[in-house]
């Protein structure tokens, strides 16, 4: 049996070390579309600290990974490039304070309410940026200068290198699995679990479930934040499709296609909708045909998604070993 079904780390490891020096043997093309992946894991892991672990179904939440992105245009000089450190913290805290006053009003329903209610909020905040100069409507606004880390007159970091930026964007990608690791073991986040199986014994139990959730909210759209400056930086443009309920669709999906509940499965998840939007919008113009049928595929034969084949294979691997003693 391969030591990486034995060991999931391995897996991990193997796939930082592979991401590590893809960009020296990739094309510009291939760079580019590995580090779309890699900022779609990130949204899709930020998503799944809700859907997966806190039992919270948004269909808003790419209005928190929208409003980063415009706010790195609209934080940025039109005629110089901007200071990341201003401009990153900028970013993210935005999207989680707009996580916080929605999470005030949008917490206090449950079930299919929740993701109705998240669902108008998104389409509120899409709107204000589609319908005034602000978003620069339908069009959007460009981001004419990359940020650039310096200090003094010195240049540390530019983004505009798409090299370097590939390497800035698989460093947090890096931090925000390890952080969400890290999140998910603390108290906090055996609350989030206790609230997802148990809603009513976390209240019983004194627990400000509330307040929980809230956390669990804000932070999960702090981090679609992180990566709404990411895309921003990267394509150089922002248009009001970033928060619209498609683009919360195409992340819900992400997370359904790798495993729910799982970081593992939101970055495989992630990997496979991207590469497959890429491989079927070659082949036909009806592409969300063939993605519809592949998702309907995987949710009746993977119940535990993508994610879920190497423990599909060990078991079968076994099963044959201890069969054939």
């Amino acid at each position: 049996m391969p030591p990486a079904l034995k060991n999931p780390r391995n897996a991990l490891i193997a796939t930082l070390l592979v991401l590590s020096v893809f960009p020296l043997f990739g094309s510009d093309y291939y760079n580019e579309l590995v580090t779309k992946i890699m900022i779609m894991t990130i949204f899709a892991m930020s998503l799944d600290l809700l859907v997966g672990f806190t039992g919270l179904v948004s269909f808003g939440h790419a209005a928190f990974f929208g409003v980063a992105a415009y706010a790195v245009v609209l934080l940025s000089p039109q005629y110089e490039a901007a200071s990341l450190w201003l401009v990153l913290p900028g970013a993210v805290l935005v999207a989680a304070a707009v996580a916080f006053v929605v999470g005030l009003f949008v917490l206090r329903t449950k079930g299919i309410y929740f993701i109705m209610v998240t669902l108008a909020f998104a389409q509120m905040i899409y709107f204000i940026f589609h319908d005034s100069p602000l978003g620069g409507g339908s069009d959007g606004v460009f981001l004419n200068f990359k940020p650039e880390l310096r200090i003094g007159e010195t240049v540390l970091l530019d983004l505009g290198d798409p090299r370097l930026f590939y390497y800035f964007v698989l460093l947090f990608l890096v931090v925000a699995y390890v952080f969400l690791r890290v999140l998910l073991r603390s108290p906090l986040g055996h609350a989030l679990a206790g609230i997802k199986s148990n809603e009513h014994r976390m209240v019983s139990l004194g627990f400000p479930v509330f307040l929980y959730k809230l956390a669990g909210f804000v932070i999960a759209g702090g981090i679609a934040g992180l990566a709404g400056f990411l895309s921003a930086c990267q394509f150089g443009f922002v248009t009001p499709e970033l928060l619209s309920w498609h683009q919360s669709g195409n992340v819900l999906l992400m997370v359904i296609l790798g495993g729910i509940g799982s970081l593992n499965g939101a970055a495989i998840g992630a990997f496979a909708f991207v590469v497959l939007q890429e491989v079927f919008s070659a082949l036909t113009k009806h592409w969300q045909f063939l993605m519809g049928a592949v998702i309907v595929l995987v949710v009746m034969l993977l119940p535990g998604g993508l994610a879920s084949v190497p423990q599909r294979l060990r078991r079968l691997l076994v099963g044959g070993g201890s069969n054939g003693r």
